[in-house]
């Protein structure tokens, strides 16, 4: 994929509607290849359950924007689009504040089964969160 390939598609997700949830969470998308997409977003009280660490929630919602973007950027979006079918999370470390980064990846990539894991991680790498996702593609 060229430089200005890749700066459309991010400039598109990152601009895709005013308002939806990635957008309220600080979701920003940051790289994209032919068969992985890369996002940050930021830990703060906004993402935090009662005990004042990221909510699983917000991991969940950070891996199925990037699983779900991944599968539709990756798609002729005139004639088909994605949707996604299963999620399985791990929540295997948690994160305070900071920052994370998701990296979506195709485990399988077919004709009508996309299948993704997402891997969600701090600052200093640590894995925080594991994700397989599955999206159908639908024809229109």
């Amino acid at each position: 994929m060229n430089e200005d390939r890749k700066e459309e598609i991010l400039h598109f997700l990152n601009n895709w509607s005013e308002e939806h949830l990635a957008k309220n969470l600080g979701i920003i998308f940051t790289d994209v290849t032919e068969d992985s997409l890369t996002a940050t977003m930021p830990v703060n009280k906004g993402v935090h359950q009662p005990f004042g660490i990221m909510h699983g929630g917000a991991s969940c919602v950070l891996a199925e924007t990037l699983g779900s973007c991944l599968s539709n950027v990756s798609i002729d979006q005139k004639k088909y689009y994605a949707v996604g079918t299963n999620i399985t999370s791990n929540h295997l470390r948690s994160k305070r504040n900071g920052m994370v980064t998701g990296v979506a990846q195709f485990l399988r990539k077919g004709r009508t089964v996309h299948v993704s894991t997402i891997e969600i991680r701090d600052e200093n790498d640590q894995l925080i969160n594991h994700t397989t996702m599955t999206n159908n593609i639908i024809k229109k």
